[in-house]
Protein backbone atom coordinates (compact mmCIF):
# COMPACT_ATOMS: atom_id res chain seq x y z
CA UNK A 1 0.00 0.00 0.00
CA UNK A 2 2.86 2.41 0.84
CA UNK A 3 4.35 1.80 -2.58
CA UNK A 4 1.01 2.56 -4.27
CA UNK A 5 0.58 5.78 -2.29
CA UNK A 6 4.08 6.89 -3.25
CA UNK A 7 3.31 6.16 -6.89
CA UNK A 8 0.15 8.25 -6.66
CA UNK A 9 2.14 11.26 -5.49
CA UNK A 10 4.50 11.19 -8.44
CA UNK A 11 3.43 13.52 -11.23
CA UNK A 12 4.54 12.39 -14.65
CA UNK A 13 5.39 14.59 -17.60
CA UNK A 14 4.36 14.47 -21.19
CA UNK A 15 6.11 13.59 -24.37
CA UNK A 16 7.51 16.43 -26.33
CA UNK A 17 7.09 17.07 -30.02
CA UNK A 18 8.05 14.60 -32.79
CA UNK A 19 11.47 14.54 -34.41
CA UNK A 20 13.49 17.73 -34.33
CA UNK A 21 12.70 20.32 -36.95
CA UNK A 22 13.93 23.91 -37.34
CA UNK A 23 11.55 26.46 -35.89
CA UNK A 24 9.69 28.65 -38.35
CA UNK A 25 10.60 32.35 -37.95
CA UNK A 26 8.07 34.36 -36.01
CA UNK A 27 6.55 37.52 -37.32
CA UNK A 28 7.70 40.53 -35.28
CA UNK A 29 5.34 41.36 -32.45
CA UNK A 30 5.39 44.78 -30.82
CA UNK A 31 5.40 44.55 -27.04
CA UNK A 32 3.14 46.78 -24.98
CA UNK A 33 1.60 46.93 -21.54
CA UNK A 34 -2.17 46.70 -21.27
CA UNK A 35 -3.81 49.46 -19.21
CA UNK A 36 -5.80 48.52 -16.12
CA UNK A 37 -9.19 47.11 -16.99
CA UNK A 38 -8.19 46.32 -20.59
CA UNK A 39 -9.64 43.25 -22.24
CA UNK A 40 -7.41 40.14 -22.31
CA UNK A 41 -5.15 39.94 -25.35
CA UNK A 42 -7.25 37.26 -27.02
CA UNK A 43 -10.38 39.45 -26.73
CA UNK A 44 -8.83 42.46 -28.48
CA UNK A 45 -9.83 42.42 -32.13
CA UNK A 46 -7.17 42.92 -34.78
CA UNK A 47 -8.35 42.18 -38.30
CA UNK A 48 -5.23 43.56 -39.99
CA UNK A 49 -2.98 40.54 -39.47
CA UNK A 50 -3.27 37.99 -42.29
CA UNK A 51 0.15 36.26 -42.33
CA UNK A 52 -0.06 33.32 -39.97
CA UNK A 53 2.95 31.88 -38.15
CA UNK A 54 3.09 28.24 -37.08
CA UNK A 55 5.82 27.04 -34.78
CA UNK A 56 7.47 23.70 -35.44
CA UNK A 57 9.22 21.84 -32.62
CA UNK A 58 12.94 22.55 -32.32
CA UNK A 59 13.83 19.67 -30.01
CA UNK A 60 12.44 16.53 -28.46
CA UNK A 61 12.02 16.19 -24.71
CA UNK A 62 10.37 13.12 -23.17
CA UNK A 63 9.48 12.95 -19.50
CA UNK A 64 7.22 9.99 -18.91
CA UNK A 65 6.65 7.40 -16.19
CA UNK A 66 9.20 4.63 -16.69
CA UNK A 67 6.64 1.82 -16.70
CA UNK A 68 4.08 3.48 -18.97
CA UNK A 69 4.76 5.30 -22.22
CA UNK A 70 2.12 7.84 -23.21
CA UNK A 71 2.16 9.04 -26.81
CA UNK A 72 1.34 12.73 -26.65
CA UNK A 73 3.18 15.71 -28.11
CA UNK A 74 2.90 19.26 -26.77
CA UNK A 75 3.79 22.22 -29.00
CA UNK A 76 3.38 25.57 -27.21
CA UNK A 77 3.12 28.58 -29.52
CA UNK A 78 2.16 26.54 -32.58
CA UNK A 79 0.18 29.64 -33.56
CA UNK A 80 1.91 32.94 -32.87
CA UNK A 81 0.13 34.79 -30.05
CA UNK A 82 -0.74 37.85 -32.14
CA UNK A 83 -2.23 35.74 -34.93
CA UNK A 84 -3.99 33.54 -32.35
CA UNK A 85 -5.76 36.66 -31.04
CA UNK A 86 -7.24 37.32 -34.48
CA UNK A 87 -8.20 33.69 -35.00
CA UNK A 88 -9.91 33.49 -31.62
CA UNK A 89 -12.20 36.40 -32.45
CA UNK A 90 -13.07 34.99 -35.85
CA UNK A 91 -13.93 31.55 -34.51
CA UNK A 92 -15.88 32.94 -31.57
CA UNK A 93 -18.07 34.97 -33.93
CA UNK A 94 -18.39 32.68 -36.96
CA UNK A 95 -18.73 29.12 -35.65
CA UNK A 96 -22.38 28.05 -35.14
CA UNK A 97 -22.08 27.19 -31.46
CA UNK A 98 -24.81 25.12 -29.81
CA UNK A 99 -25.49 23.37 -26.50
CA UNK A 100 -26.27 19.66 -26.67
CA UNK A 101 -28.20 17.47 -24.27
CA UNK A 102 -25.97 14.90 -22.61
CA UNK A 103 -27.24 11.53 -21.34
CA UNK A 104 -25.61 9.59 -18.52
CA UNK A 105 -27.17 6.66 -16.68
CA UNK A 106 -30.53 7.45 -18.29
CA UNK A 107 -30.45 11.03 -16.92
CA UNK A 108 -30.29 13.92 -19.41
CA UNK A 109 -28.70 17.32 -18.79
CA UNK A 110 -27.21 20.18 -20.80
CA UNK A 111 -23.53 19.85 -21.63
CA UNK A 112 -21.50 22.41 -19.64
CA UNK A 113 -19.95 23.88 -22.81
CA UNK A 114 -20.91 24.75 -26.39
CA UNK A 115 -19.91 22.64 -29.40
CA UNK A 116 -19.95 22.52 -33.18
CA UNK A 117 -19.09 19.75 -35.66
CA UNK A 118 -17.43 19.80 -39.10
CA UNK A 119 -17.04 16.79 -41.38
CA UNK A 120 -18.68 14.71 -44.10
CA UNK A 121 -19.70 12.01 -41.61
CA UNK A 122 -21.75 12.14 -38.39
CA UNK A 123 -20.13 11.63 -35.01
CA UNK A 124 -21.82 9.97 -32.04
CA UNK A 125 -20.59 10.15 -28.44
CA UNK A 126 -22.50 9.72 -25.16
CA UNK A 127 -25.67 9.12 -27.19
CA UNK A 128 -25.30 12.49 -28.89
CA UNK A 129 -25.06 12.43 -32.68
CA UNK A 130 -23.47 15.40 -34.42
CA UNK A 131 -24.91 15.61 -37.92
CA UNK A 132 -22.60 15.92 -40.97
CA UNK A 133 -21.46 19.45 -41.75
CA UNK A 134 -19.23 19.68 -44.84
CA UNK A 135 -19.20 23.51 -44.87
CA UNK A 136 -15.82 24.14 -43.27
CA UNK A 137 -14.96 27.68 -42.26
CA UNK A 138 -11.93 28.80 -44.35
CA UNK A 139 -9.89 29.46 -41.21
CA UNK A 140 -10.58 25.95 -39.92
CA UNK A 141 -9.54 24.48 -43.27
CA UNK A 142 -6.28 26.41 -43.16
CA UNK A 143 -5.53 25.28 -39.60
CA UNK A 144 -6.30 21.67 -40.52
CA UNK A 145 -3.85 21.82 -43.43
CA UNK A 146 -1.07 23.27 -41.27
CA UNK A 147 -1.54 20.55 -38.64
CA UNK A 148 -1.59 17.87 -41.35
CA UNK A 149 1.66 19.26 -42.74
CA UNK A 150 3.30 18.98 -39.32
CA UNK A 151 1.92 15.57 -38.28
CA UNK A 152 1.67 13.71 -41.58
CA UNK A 153 -1.92 12.68 -40.78
CA UNK A 154 -4.99 13.62 -42.84
CA UNK A 155 -7.94 14.70 -40.72
CA UNK A 156 -11.50 14.66 -42.06
CA UNK A 157 -13.48 15.89 -39.04
CA UNK A 158 -13.40 18.49 -36.30
CA UNK A 159 -15.19 18.84 -32.96
CA UNK A 160 -15.09 22.45 -31.71
CA UNK A 161 -15.59 23.23 -28.02
CA UNK A 162 -16.29 26.60 -26.44
CA UNK A 163 -15.70 26.92 -22.68
CA UNK A 164 -17.53 30.13 -21.79
CA UNK A 165 -16.09 30.54 -18.29
CA UNK A 166 -14.62 28.61 -15.36
CA UNK A 167 -17.90 26.72 -14.86
CA UNK A 168 -17.74 25.02 -18.26
CA UNK A 169 -15.95 21.68 -18.39
CA UNK A 170 -15.76 18.17 -19.81
CA UNK A 171 -15.71 15.15 -17.49
CA UNK A 172 -13.37 12.14 -17.47
CA UNK A 173 -13.57 10.18 -20.73
CA UNK A 174 -11.58 8.58 -23.54
CA UNK A 175 -12.11 9.35 -27.20
CA UNK A 176 -12.52 5.68 -28.06
CA UNK A 177 -15.76 5.58 -30.06
CA UNK A 178 -15.80 2.88 -32.78
CA UNK A 179 -15.96 5.51 -35.54
CA UNK A 180 -12.47 6.74 -34.52
CA UNK A 181 -10.90 3.35 -35.20
CA UNK A 182 -8.08 1.70 -33.27
CA UNK A 183 -5.42 3.96 -31.72
CA UNK A 184 -7.03 7.22 -32.92
CA UNK A 185 -5.02 10.37 -33.53
CA UNK A 186 -6.47 13.59 -32.08
CA UNK A 187 -4.89 17.00 -32.67
CA UNK A 188 -6.14 19.54 -30.12
CA UNK A 189 -5.53 23.26 -30.73
CA UNK A 190 -6.39 25.79 -28.00
CA UNK A 191 -7.20 29.50 -28.17
CA UNK A 192 -8.14 31.95 -25.43
CA UNK A 193 -7.91 31.49 -21.68
CA UNK A 194 -5.51 28.88 -20.31
CA UNK A 195 -7.27 25.80 -18.94
CA UNK A 196 -5.79 22.70 -17.31
CA UNK A 197 -5.94 19.46 -19.28
CA UNK A 198 -5.83 16.51 -16.88
CA UNK A 199 -5.04 12.88 -17.69
CA UNK A 200 -5.20 9.72 -15.59
CA UNK A 201 -3.99 6.21 -16.32
CA UNK A 202 -6.71 3.59 -16.45
CA UNK A 203 -6.31 1.11 -13.57
CA UNK A 204 -5.07 -2.40 -14.16
CA UNK A 205 -7.55 -5.30 -13.97
CA UNK A 206 -6.18 -6.12 -10.51
CA UNK A 207 -7.26 -2.66 -9.28
CA UNK A 208 -10.87 -3.37 -10.23
CA UNK A 209 -11.71 0.10 -11.56
CA UNK A 210 -10.10 1.95 -8.60
CA UNK A 211 -8.52 5.24 -9.83
CA UNK A 212 -7.18 6.20 -6.39
CA UNK A 213 -3.53 5.38 -7.00
CA UNK A 214 -3.18 5.72 -10.77
CA UNK A 215 -0.67 8.04 -12.44
CA UNK A 216 -1.97 11.52 -13.29
CA UNK A 217 -0.83 14.40 -15.49
CA UNK A 218 -1.85 18.07 -15.38
CA UNK A 219 -1.05 20.07 -18.53
CA UNK A 220 -1.88 23.78 -18.84
CA UNK A 221 -3.00 24.47 -22.42
CA UNK A 222 -2.19 28.04 -23.36
CA UNK A 223 -3.30 30.34 -26.17
CA UNK A 224 -2.04 28.89 -29.50
CA UNK A 225 -0.85 25.54 -28.05
CA UNK A 226 -1.16 22.30 -30.04
CA UNK A 227 -1.52 18.94 -28.26
CA UNK A 228 -1.38 15.70 -30.25
CA UNK A 229 -2.58 12.39 -28.79
CA UNK A 230 -1.89 9.14 -30.63
CA UNK A 231 -0.99 5.48 -30.16
CA UNK A 232 -2.75 3.73 -27.27
CA UNK A 233 -3.41 6.98 -25.38
CA UNK A 234 -7.20 6.65 -25.61
CA UNK A 235 -7.06 2.95 -24.74
CA UNK A 236 -4.84 3.40 -21.68
CA UNK A 237 -5.76 6.87 -20.39
CA UNK A 238 -8.71 9.16 -19.67
CA UNK A 239 -8.71 12.96 -19.85
CA UNK A 240 -10.84 15.92 -18.80
CA UNK A 241 -10.99 19.72 -18.52
CA UNK A 242 -12.29 20.34 -14.97
CA UNK A 243 -14.24 23.29 -13.63
CA UNK A 244 -12.05 25.90 -11.97
CA UNK A 245 -12.41 27.87 -8.76
CA UNK A 246 -11.04 31.12 -10.19
CA UNK A 247 -12.55 33.27 -12.92
CA UNK A 248 -11.67 32.23 -16.48
CA UNK A 249 -12.49 33.92 -19.78
CA UNK A 250 -13.61 32.07 -22.89
CA UNK A 251 -11.54 29.28 -24.38
CA UNK A 252 -11.93 27.62 -27.78
CA UNK A 253 -10.59 24.10 -28.31
CA UNK A 254 -10.42 22.56 -31.79
CA UNK A 255 -10.05 18.75 -31.84
CA UNK A 256 -9.22 17.45 -35.31
CA UNK A 257 -10.08 13.78 -35.82
CA UNK A 258 -10.21 10.96 -38.36
CA UNK A 259 -13.68 9.41 -38.63
CA UNK A 260 -14.25 6.07 -40.37
CA UNK A 261 -17.66 5.06 -41.80
CA UNK A 262 -19.26 1.80 -40.71
CA UNK A 263 -19.93 -0.61 -43.62
CA UNK A 264 -23.70 -0.17 -43.42
CA UNK A 265 -23.33 3.60 -42.99
CA UNK A 266 -24.76 3.71 -39.47
CA UNK A 267 -22.82 3.67 -36.22
CA UNK A 268 -24.48 1.81 -33.37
Amino acid sequence: MAERRQRARVQGGWAGAPAARPAAPKAPVASSLSPAGARPAWRQKDHTQKQFVFEKPSEVERRVPEADVIEIHLIPGFVDSEQADWMFEQLLQDIPWGQRTHIRQEVSFEEPRLTSWYGELPYTYSRITMQPNPNWHPLLTMLKERIEELTGYTFNSLLCNLYRNEKDSVDWHSDDEPSLGKNPVIASLSFGATRTFEMRKKPSPEEDGDYTYVERLRIPLDHGTLLIMEGATQEDWQHRVPKEYHSRDERINLTFRIIYPEPDGVWK
